[in-house]
């Protein structure tokens, strides 16, 4: 056991599930960051954004805008797992986390790269952590959340 986990044994402190599920949001976010980024380096990946290609899709004003919300909702999850009520939050945890577990599975349909693999599989690992945490996560009691 590491230092931080004996002191926080000894402590008796208790990481409470939002901000478990709330980090996970964030390892999220830098695992598409970083997928993407080494996905410039394929050979042909910068030929086709200068095509006005995004993988199969066409770069339209209404793909990017898609794209954007794809990336938004992620990003935003990570403060509104700390913020939202309780119920809405779990709520939204679970049904996001199934979600964007299946965003992942079909981002690997067809995915040859062993790089891009191994994120996607991460990646799903990571939603579906998300979804279980806010799946087993209990109500609060009202004295804690009535001091806020």
């Amino acid at each position: 056991m590491n230092t931080i986990n004996k002191i926080v044994a000894r402590e008796g402190v208790k990481i409470h599930v939002q901000i478990k599920i709330a980090a996970l949001w964030v390892v999220l976010m830098f695992l598409y960051i970083y997928a993407d980024i080494l996905s410039l380096y394929r050979p042909g990946q910068v030929e086709e954004m200068i095509a006005g290609r995004m993988g199969p899709l066409p770069v339209t004003q209404g793909s990017l805008f898609t794209a954007s919300i794809l990336m938004m909702i992620p990003a935003t999850m990570a403060f509104l797992s700390l913020a939202l009520k309780p119920t809405v939050g779990r709520w939204a945890n679970m049904i996001l986390g199934v979600l964007y577990t299946a965003v992942n599975l079909g981002n690997l349909i067809g995915e040859t790269w062993a790089f891009y693999i191994l994120f996607g599989v991460v990646e799903i690992a990571i939603t579906l952590l998300i979804a279980a945490f806010a799946w087993t996560w209990r109500k609060e009691s009202k004295d804690e959340y009535s001091q806020k």
